[in-house]
């Protein structure tokens, strides 16, 4: 996570597409190594490249900077993106709000409702799913009719976020009768730091160095505030 934060403090002063650009290739290249299956990442990735397409497209009609700056944009947003995906996919959320809580010192109460957060992510997915098998059980269904499926998209968010609410709710009752974020508590396990985690720190601030250092040699490093 802290990585990941490092990554959008470095691009976030950048638009050019060289340094997002270095930082994304190496994320892509690490990408196999993260133990996500492809399936995975292809349904993770497209939302993003999606997002990203769409910022390009509207900086580059409507934006006074031209298309590279457009096309900066857009790499960028999926360099800062990704890291942050690969952080919730990949991280158990016990062991997460344990590092929170002990290395980071941050406190117990918004480290719970993380672990919350992150613990409701499947059960929001399977109720999604809930969702449009219960609408097509009904005859529900667009076809081909693009304003139908906006129609039906929209009926099903709300729906979910109505479910969602209530979810929230429930559990910050279940958690505040528990006594959660009141005190101080015992952990049950110690988070501990490896070696390969301050390699992945160090290996983090000398690719966005080296990133910097590329787009600064090949004169395209441009600040987002001239």
């Amino acid at each position: 996570m802290v990585a990941a934060l490092l990554v959008t403090a470095a691009l976030v002063p950048t638009v050019d597409p060289v340094t997002p650009g270095v930082v994304l290739a190496a994320v892509v290249v690490l990408l196999p190594f993260a133990g996500i299956a492809r399936r995975t990442a292809v349904t993770l990735g497209g939302p993003l490249l999606l997002a990203a397409l769409s910022v390009g497209a509207v900086n580059l009609v409507f934006g006074e900077s031209g298309p590279l700056t457009a096309f900066g944009l857009a790499v960028r947003l999926l360099a800062i993106a990704l890291p942050g995906v690969l952080v919730a996919a990949t991280s158990n959320p016990t062991e997460l709000t344990d590092a929170l809580v002990q290395r980071l010192k941050v406190p117990e109460r918004p480290a719970m409702g993380v672990l919350a957060a992150l613990r409701l992510i499947p059960l929001l997915a399977d109720q999604w799913r809930t969702l449009t098998l219960a609408r097509r059980a009904r005859g529900l269904e667009a076809g081909c009719n693009p304003l139908t499926a906006a129609t039906i998209f929209t009926g099903k968010a709300f729906a979910l976020l109505v479910r969602s609410i209530r979810t929230g709710t429930l559990l910050a009752t279940a958690m505040d009768a528990r006594a959660f974020g009141t005190g101080p508590r015992t952990h049950a396990r110690e988070s501990t730091w490896r070696r390969s985690d301050t390699g992945l720190l160090i290996g983090t601030v000398l690719l966005v160095a080296a990133a910097h250092g590329i787009s600064l040699a090949l004169g395209t490093w441009t600040p987002l505030f001239v």
